[in-house]
């Protein structure tokens, strides 16, 4: 399972489907790209889905195919956003 990790130092601004996190106690800033920020809410709205889950909602809200492609592609954003922290695995 997969949530956003709670991190009252987090600051986030998006603009359209594009935002930016930036952490003010270690001043690093995140650029995350439209399916980037997508799951990251989908993360942040449904704590708790596994992987498959939080493919198979991103590929209905993006209207897009549920194909083992995409499905890799999320796998490949969660294990980006959980090594710069801002995903916790539960």
């Amino acid at each position: 399972m997969t949530h956003a990790s709670a991190h009252p130092t987090r600051l986030l601004k998006s603009w359209g489907d594009e935002a930016v996190i930036f952490d003010t106690a270690s001043g690093d800033t995140h650029y995350l790209k439209p399916l980037t920020l997508a799951l990251y809410q989908t993360c942040r709205q449904h704590p708790g889905l596994t992987s498959d889950e939080i493919a198979a909602t991103l590929a209905t809200d993006l209207n897009v195919s549920h194909s083992e492609q995409f499905r890799e592609l999320v796998d490949e954003t969660l294990d980006t956003l959980r090594r710069i922290g801002l995903l916790a695995s539960a």
